[in-house]
C-alpha cells in the first residue's frame, strides 16, 4: 500500500445504488463503499504527509516514518492495508487535518503527528522487519494501534521522547525515567481475545477482541479502550475495561449477534457483524451499577467508517438495534464521501423526530436513513413471540417518523440529482411499509408518542410569532392559544423563530410508550394505556402546580386532542407554541 491516489474513477452500479438507496445493502454494496473509502483514506493521508513533512520534530521525522511504514508494506501488505484503513486512523487523519488548518487543538503538534511512527513500528512488528523510530511517549506510554499499549517501569509523566525499536517481531521500547535514568521494556505485542489471561508483563496492555464466530472462521472485532483516537472528536486517555466488563460485552455482543442471524438478505435493518470495525465502550468501565435497559449513549463518525461508540445496555435487543442504527450511519457517509447527495446550508432549523433540537439538512438525512435501518431492524421481528408486541410498536413508530422526515428532504429543493434517487428509494421503502398490517393498540401508541415529541419539540424550540389581534382558544387553566392556519405550521422552515433558551432535554415518551402499562398512575402511563380523560385530569392538575412545564403542557394537548378532536385540536397540535400562559399562568 501506498499513499498516492487512485487516478481511475469509481462507478458504483446502479444494482448496488439501488440496494443502499432502499436503506439495505449486501456484501458487494457494502465492499464498494470500502473500496470507496479506501481511496478517501489514501488521498487525505497524502494531504496530510505532505503538510506535516517538514514540521519540526523530537521525533524520527515523517519522511523517515513512512519509508519504514511503506518497506514493511512491501513485506506484509495485508496487516499494513488494515493498519491503514482502521477507524482510529481515519480519525487521526481527519484530526490531524483540522488541527493543521487550525480548526481543531490537541496536544503539542509533533506528539499528534508521531502517530504516524507509531502506525510504521506496528506495521514493522506485522511484517518482521528490523526498524528504530523515536516515538511519543504519554506517561512514558506507547499506544500501538491495533495491537494496544506498552508502558515503561518508571515512565515519566506527561509528554517525552523515546525509541522504539522492532526485531522479528519483538519490542524494545526505551525512555526517560523521572530520576533521568533510562527505563526500557521489551515484550511482543498482540491483541487478545477478551477472557484471555492477562500477559505476564505488565508493561505490556493488549487491545482486547470481540470474538465473532463465522463460516469462514472467526473474526475479531476490536473492542477498542485504549486508543487515544477511539473516539469522534479529541484524543483521549485510555479508559481500560474491568475483565468482568470486557466479558460481559462479549456476552452481549454474542446475543446480539444470534439476533441479528435470525434473518438474512440485503433488506434494511439486517446486518452481518463481521462488518463492524470496532467497537467503543462508553463512560462505563465496570459491571456495577448496572446498566440500563436500552442503549443511552451511541455514536459514529465518517471519518471512522465502521466504529461504533456505544454505552452498553442490558438488553441484548437493544445492542442488536444499535450495532444496525450505527452501521446505518456509516454506510451513508460513504456514500457522502462519493457522491454530493444536497446542498446544505448547515442552519440548524428542521425537525428531528429523534432529537431534542433543531438539524441541519445534512443531519437529518443521517437520521432518515439510520431509522429507516432501525424501522426494518424491528418489522424483522413482528412475529417474534418475545418481543412482537415492542417490535411492532417501534416499527409503527419508526416508519411514522422516518417518512415525515424523507418528506422534509424530497421538498427541500437542495437534493442533488443522487440525493433525490437516495431518498426517494427510502420512501418507496417506507410506503411499502406504511401499508403493512399493525396491531391497532401498538399502531396508536406509535402515533401518540410521535405526535407528543413532536408538539413537545416546538414547545420547547419554538417561540411564537405574536400576530397582532386575535381571539384566544381555551387551553387549560391559565394558557390560550391563538387561531391561525395550521397549514403553515411546517410548511417553510425558514419562518420560524426559535427560543433562545432552548436547551437539551430527555425523550423519556419514545421507550415509555412501547408497553401499555399494566396499572397506569401517571398522566403519561393513562395516556398511554389509551385513557386520554384520565389523562386530561392529570396534566391539568400538575399544569396547576408548574404552568409553564412544555413536557407536561405536551402531554395535555395531545390527550386532549385525542379525547376531542376537531378543529380546535389541529390547531393547537400544528402549532402548539401559540399555546401561552394567560394572567394566572405565572
Amino acid at each position: 500500500m501506498t499513499s498516492e491516489p487512485r487516478t481511475a474513477p469509481f462507478r458504483m452500479p446502479g444494482h448496488l445504488f439501488t440496494e443502499l438507496a432502499a436503506g439495505g445493502h449486501s456484501p458487494p454494496a457494502v465492499a464498494f463503499l470500502e473500496q470507496g473509502e479506501r481511496a478517501r483514506r489514501l488521498l487525505l493521508l497524502r494531504t496530510l504527509l505532505l503538510r506535516i513533512r517538514d514540521l519540526p520534530t523530537p521525533l524520527t521525522p515523517v519522511p523517515e516514518a513512512w519509508q519504514v511504514f511503506k518497506e514493511a508494506a512491501r513485506r506484509a501488505p495485508e496487516p499494513a492495508e488494515r493498519l491503514l484503513l482502521a477507524p482510529a486512523t481515519g480519525a487521526w487523519i481527519a484530526h490531524m487535518l483540522r488541527r493543521v488548518h487550525g480548526t481543531a487543538t490537541g496536544p503539542r503538534l509533533w506528539a499528534e503527528a508521531g502517530r504516524l511512527n507509531a502506525l510504521a513500528v506496528v506495521a514493522s512488528l506485522h511484517a518482521g522487519t528490523e526498524a528504530s523510530l523515536r516515538v511519543p511517549l504519554d506517561d512514558g506510554a506507547l499506544s500501538l494501534p491495533g495491537l494496544g499499549l506498552a508502558r515503561l517501569p518508571n515512565g515519566t509523566p506527561g509528554l517525552t521522547a523515546g525509541t522504539a525499536s522492532t526485531r522479528a517481531g519483538e519490542l524494545t521500547l526505551r525512555g526517560p525515567a523521572p530520576d533521568g535514568a533510562p527505563s526500557t521494556l521489551t515484550c511482543r505485542p498482540a491483541p487478545a481475545p477478551v477472557g484471555e489471561a492477562p500477559p505476564a508483563d505488565p508493561g505490556w496492555l493488549p487491545l482486547r477482541t470481540l470474538t465473532h464466530p463465522t463460516p469462514a472462521g472467526p473474526v475479531a472485532i476490536p473492542l477498542e479502550d485504549l486508543d487515544p483516537y477511539r473516539d469522534l472528536d479529541d484524543p483521549l486517555p485510555p479508559a481500560r475495561l474491568d475483565d468482568d466488563e470486557a466479558r460481559a460485552w462479549q456476552r452481549m455482543f454474542d446475543e446480539a449477534a444470534r439476533i441479528l442471524a435470525t434473518t438474512e438478505g440485503p433488506g434494511p435493518g439486517r446486518l452481518d457483524p463481521a462488518v463492524i470495525r470496532s467497537v467503543v465502550p462508553w463512560a462505563r468501565t465496570a459491571l456495577l451499577p448496572p446498566p440500563p435497559p436500552e442503549v443511552r449513549v451511541s455514536a459514529s463518525s465518517g471519518d471512522a467508517y465502521g466504529a461504533m461508540v456505544i454505552a452498553r445496555p442490558a438488553s441484548a435487543l437493544a445492542l442488536a438495534e444499535t450495532l444496525v442504527h450505527e452501521f446505518q450511519h456509516s454506510k451513508l457517509a460513504a456514500l457522502i464521501h462519493l457522491f454530493p447527495l444536497l446542498s446544505d446550508d448547515r442552519a440548524e432549523r428542521y425537525y428531528a423526530p429523534w432529537r431534542p433540537d433543531p438539524r441541519h439538512l445534512t443531519g437529518l438525512l443521517h437520521g432518515a436513513y439510520a431509522f429507516t435501518g432501525v424501522a426494518g431492524f424491528w418489522r424483522d421481528r413482528l412475529s417474534d413471540p418475545q418481543h412482537g408486541e415492542t417490535a411492532a410498536y417501534h416499527f409503527a413508530l419508526r416508519r411514522t417518523q422516518s417518512r415525515l422526515v424523507v418528506r422534509t428532504l424530497l421538498t427541500s429543493g437542495r437534493l442533488t440529482v443522487a440525493g433525490h434517487a437516495l431518498v426517494t428509494g427510502l420512501a418507496r421503502t417506507l410506503d411499502t411499509w406504511l401499508r403493512e398490517p399493525v396491531a391497532p393498540p401498538a399502531r396508536a401508541r406509535a402515533r401518540t408518542a410521535a405526535v407528543l415529541h413532536r408538539t413537545e419539540w416546538r414547545l420547547r424550540n419554538l417561540a411564537p410569532p405574536h400576530p397582532p389581534g386575535h381571539t384566544a382558544v381555551p387551553g387549560p387553566e391559565g394558557h390560550s392559544v391563538p387561531p391561525g392556519d395550521p397549514a403553515g405550521a411546517s410548511a417553510e422552515p425558514d419562518g420560524l423563530r426559535f427560543r433562545s433558551d432552548r436547551a437539551s432535554w430527555p425523550d423519556v415518551r419514545t421507550h415509555a410508550f412501547a408497553v401499555p402499562p399494566a396499572e397506569p398512575r401517571t398522566p403519561d402511563e393513562f395516556l398511554a394505556a389509551g385513557d386520554p380523560g384520565a389523562a386530561v385530569k392529570g396534566y391539568a392538575e400538575e399544569l396547576e402546580r408548574k404552568p409553564r412545564d412544555p413536557h407536561l403542557l405536551a402531554g395535555w394537548i395531545v390527550a386532549r386532542a385525542v379525547l376531542e378532536p376537531g378543529p380546535g385540536a389541529r390547531r393547537m397540535l400544528a402549532r402548539p407554541e401559540l399555546l401561552t400562559p394567560g394572567p394566572s399562568g405565572e
